[in-house]
């Protein structure tokens, strides 16, 4: 019967060691015979099985997983060829481990991908996609986990461009918030076939699953990059949307006349006064009180005569307290008639002041989809 104080390894009639990838384990630790992996024949891989051995007994979650599949082999090979290791030999090759995380002053990230990682947002786009290409898709890890980290709208595109059985293996190993997202944005009948195809992927082997998305990774590596990160609709409805009123229904007008679909894409864009009561929470309006000035708010408020900015002052005083809403509404009453350019000017800064706070996520606005 083996004693607490020894570590039980697979044991196999192969004694060979499997090459050097340190220095070997201090003499002085002694074997126990018959069988027994004595100290001064551990190779570094000897040493590295009986540490994920020892750290596995334990409990530890160690993500072995996410080494390169030659060391989880010879990881795996070099356990198989050891036996019975004795406490001395234990005892002396954790400590040796202890102390060489003790001198462990920094570390760096594990291949290019981690390191791409690290600089994420320090380097310029340009330079990152460049790496990304020269080194291949391999170079990052998992391509899975690259896709996942797509929008839910772009990962819809890449499966309506693929048949029904890649897409169904695409929506397999997305997370389910994500995959749920994701078919928001597919057709109604291409969602339901690739849904159904899923029943069919109980025998798809992980090599397939593999190909899959070095596939569709590549694909994405090889998207050009874009000089905007917003589409043309999403920049013209922001300069709008800082247009005076008059203007931005002039220019809205000339391009519905020249093309509909961009002006359509236009309007959903723009963000003003009147839109605040339909598209943010009332429990944010508290946050956007704070940022801002009481006389920009009061003179909002006066100057409002479309039926949807009176919707919206309205929804700005029934949240905010009530002893605020009580002075503003006493500020209106003696502030009189608005000139029509102060009258903008103070929705400007309302609507700048709402767009900051999105921006930083302070808030988070109501969507299309959400409404619907």
């Amino acid at each position: 019967m083996l004693q607490d104080d020894m570590l039980a390894l697979p044991m196999t009639t192969d004694g060979g060691g499997m090459g050097d990838f340190s220095a070997p384990a201090p003499a002085g630790m002694g074997g126990m015979g018959g069988g027994s992996v004595s100290a001064p024949k551990l190779s570094g891989k000897a040493k590295a099985a009986i540490v994920v051995r020892l750290l596995l007994n334990e409990g530890a979650d160690i993500p072995i997983e996410d080494l390169p599949d030659e060391l989880q082999m010879e990881l795996t090979q070099q356990m198989g060829k050891m036996r019975l290791v004795d406490r001395e030999t234990l005892y002396a090759v954790a400590a040796e481990f202890a102390e060489m995380l003790d001198n462990v002053g920094l570390t760096f990230p594990n291949g290019l991908a981690g390191a791409l990682t690290a600089m994420d947002g320090r380097i310029s786009r340009q330079t990152a996609s460049r790496l990304r290409k020269e080194a291949g898709v391999r170079q990052f890890g998992d391509p899975w986990e690259r896709l996942k980290a797509l929008p839910p709208e772009d990962l819809a595109s890449l499966a309506e461009a693929e048949s029904i059985e890649v897409a169904a293996v695409l929506l397999s190993k997305l997370d389910t918030a994500k995959a749920a997202q994701m078919l928001v944005h597919l057709p109604g009948n291409v969602a339901r076939q690739i849904t159904y195809a899923v029943s069919h992927t109980s025998n798809v082997t992980p090599d397939t699953v593999d190909r899959i998305g070095l596939s569709l990774a590549g694909q994405v590596e090889a998207r050009p990059d874009l000089a905007f990160a917003t589409t043309p609709g999403q920049r013209v409805g922001a300069i709008l949307t800082e247009a005076a009123a008059a203007k931005r229904e002039e220019v809205l007008i000339a391009l519905e006349e020249e093309d509909e679909a961009f002006a359509t894409d236009v309007r959903k864009a723009i963000f003003t006064y009147g839109l605040l009561a339909q598209r943010m929470q009332p429990l944010d309006v508290p946050k956007l009180m704070r940022v801002l000035a009481i006389p920009d708010l009061v003179t909002a408020i006066a100057f409002a005569t479309d039926e949807e900015d009176i919707a919206t002052n309205d929804f700005l005083l029934d949240n905010m307290s009530s002893r605020m809403a009580t002075n503003i509404r006493e500020e209106v009453a003696e502030r009189g008639k608005v000139k029509r350019s102060d009258g903008e000017t103070a929705f400007g800064l309302i609507v700048s002041a709402m767009r900051d706070l999105v921006t930083t996520g302070e808030i988070e606005l109501i969507s299309d989809e959400d409404e619907e």
